[in-house]
């Protein structure tokens, strides 16, 4: 319906391009648009929090790009504010809505894997190295943690719940962020998860969950949409699953937010506030 932006050529430039019939030369006119139903805010990671704010205070409903926001406080306040004035607020955690992490969550929740006590992921990824690049600028919110080490520690928190206890090291630029980052965590019932994320080495970019009678082993890349098979434990393949959808799957998480809004409800199942 509408794009917003800080200058009104790079609004128009991106509406031309997309075929949005509005283009806006500042956030404000954006989320003052009585055409828009909900906004997505996709700009670089300082700037979610604010952008959010003035969403919701505009009576919008927002989708935010991950990291939901810097930190804690920001996130608390952010969800405080959509509560009170009883509008939608999700995180752009897009794996979570993909039709393969569902898939799984199904054949976990039949007891196909028996008790899960291990989550293995690494999101391992080549990036560029220049320092006022996002990634690596601190004033930018940059680092592997906020950019690639979400989506491992979003993984093993969706599939064996909060953290009980949280270790984690890192490796750092010479600008401050972290190049890479490594997290241990346990969870209910002694489970663990293991995490790895780097921006300046590509690796493999899969994931295990392992069960005490089945594993499920995810193709490169987990995160996005893939394939994955479900192993016995005499190394039997039970199920293999192939993705069918197109592109990267950003739709989905489109479709959540349309579903929670059209409902009337603040919070779904797979990723509540």
């Amino acid at each position: 319906v509408g794009v917003g932006s800080r200058a009104p050529e790079t609004a128009q430039r991106f509406a031309a391009r997309f075929g949005i019939p509005n283009a806006h030369g500042s956030y404000e006119s954006l989320v003052a648009d009585p055409q828009v139903d909900i906004v997505y805010v996709a700009t670089p990671h300082p700037m979610h929090a604010s952008n959010a704010t003035a969403a919701l205070n505009a009576g919008k409903h927002v989708l935010i790009e991950k990291p939901f926001t810097l930190n804690a406080a920001e996130a608390r306040a952010i969800v405080d504010l959509a509560t009170a004035r009883r509008l939608v607020v999700l995180e752009a955690m897009w794996t979570r809505f993909l039709p393969h992490m569902r898939r799984i969550r199904e054949i976990i929740a039949s007891g196909a894997l028996g008790t899960v006590y291990s989550v293995v992921a690494d999101h391992t990824r080549d990036l560029p190295d220049d320092p006022k690049h996002r990634l690596n600028a601190l004033e930018l919110g940059g680092g592997a943690l906020l950019d690639l080490g979400i989506h491992p520690i979003s993984l093993a928190w969706d599939i064996l719940g909060q953290p009980q206890e949280i270790l984690s090291m890192a490796r750092f630029k010479a600008t401050g962020a972290d190049a890479e980052v490594a997290t241990i965590f346990r969870h209910a019932g002694g489970a663990m998860s293991t995490t790895i994320s780097s921006s300046d080495n590509g690796g493999r970019n899969v994931a295990s969950i392992l069960g005490t009678e089945a594993r499920i082993d995810i193709d490169a890349t987990w995160y996005a949409p893939t394939s994955f098979r479900l192993v016995d434990s005499q190394d039997k393949v039970i199920e293999s699953y192939v993705s069918e959808v197109p592109g990267r799957g950003m739709q989905f998480q489109a479709d959540e937010i349309e579903r929670l809004v059209a409902a009337g409800t603040l919070a779904g199942d797979i990723l509540p506030p």
